[in-house]
């Protein structure tokens, strides 16, 4: 699997990262231990997760596989704090820091790869949610920080403190929803990110789930949107708009022989600016069907194609 760097940093990645949200709630162990077994042997090293993702479960799966299954030195484990398991968001630096120390212990390392501050926590200064990200590479306990679900102004102030002044850790990496069914970040996020050096994660890349082709013609039972703890999540995309975009990748699909998640999936990862889009799959199965869209490029007029459908109003 092709390498990309991070931004502006040194550190490669895959240019598709696996998530784990699921791992340790809905994945177990073996079907965790078999996805990442698949994904390392296809190349892929970025591996994305939270602290907060089924309670801390997925850092304890994540740290008995690197343990036991997978060489640490062949992942890049991302992971992220500020949510707390009540919900709230809590950017202090106190919180931070203790975050990070949990973080470390159920992943059972000395260090994470990538360290991002999962939400804006409008309640802490800035300044002092950033001195944490400085804090925790000066450590050793981090050797990259990014942020996630930043909003456009959140991200550029962010970045251009840590510019500011020699010896700051920079933001690396921005992680953002971006699909063909969510563009709007275009307008804002992804011309920060370009102009700022730092690197584009997308997160539900193909349209949580949609852009599978799963929903064309009704709910499945054993998908997402059927179940009641996602179907809310999927919803949103369930509507008119989306479903004449799933029709323009379906065609294009059927055009170049391949499945509508590997155009869908293409077109996002070679975006400007656009490093690695992190995916999810319930077994190794569906993991390995996704990593085949490493195989395609879109052809430049079934791109332009695709831009001009999505970019379509209601």
């Amino acid at each position: 699997m092709e390498q990309r760097h991070l931004g502006r940093s040194g550190l490669s990645v895959s240019r598709l990262g696996l998530g784990t949200m699921t791992w340790g709630g809905d994945t177990g162990s073996d079907d965790a231990a078999d996805q990442l077994t698949t994904f390392v042997e296809a190349g892929g090293s970025l591996l994305d997760t939270a602290d907060v993702y089924c309670g801390g479960e997925s850092e304890r799966v994540i740290g008995d596989l690197v343990r036991d299954v997978v060489d640490r030195d062949d992942v890049v484990i991302a992971t992220k704090a500020v949510l707390t398991a009540e919900g709230a968001r809590d950017a202090s630096r106190r919180h931070l820091l203790r975050a990070l120390d949990a973080s470390l212990d159920r992943l059972g390392v000395d260090h994470v790869d990538l360290w991002q501050l999962h939400a804006y926590d409008p309640r802490t200064p800035m300044e002092e949610t950033l001195s944490a990200l400085d804090e925790a590479v000066a450590s050793g306990r981090a050797r990259y920080a990014g942020v996630s679900n930043y909003a456009a102004w959140q991200l550029a102030t962010a970045a251009t403190w840590q510019r500011a002044w020699p010896g700051r850790t920079p933001i690396v990496s921005t992680q953002t929803e971006y699909s063909l069914l969510r563009r709007d970040v275009e307008d804002d996020v992804v011309p920060a990110a370009l102009q700022l050096g730092v690197g584009l994660l997308p997160c539900s890349p193909l349209g949580r789930g949609v852009l599978t082709g799963k929903y064309r013609t009704g709910i499945p039972a054993d998908s997402r949107a059927a179940t009641p703890h996602y179907a809310e999540f999927v919803q949103p995309y369930l509507n008119e708009r989306a479903a004449r975009i799933v029709e323009s990748v379906s065609t294009a699909a059927e055009g170049l022989g391949v499945s509508p998640l590997a155009v869908a999936l293409s077109w996002v990862r070679d975006r400007p600016g656009v490093v690695a889009p992190i995916i999810g799959a319930r077994t190794a199965g569906q993991l390995a069907v996704i990593l085949e869209a490493e195989e395609l490029t879109l052809p430049g007029e079934i791109r332009d194609a695709l831009d001009d459908i999505s970019s379509e109003d209601d």
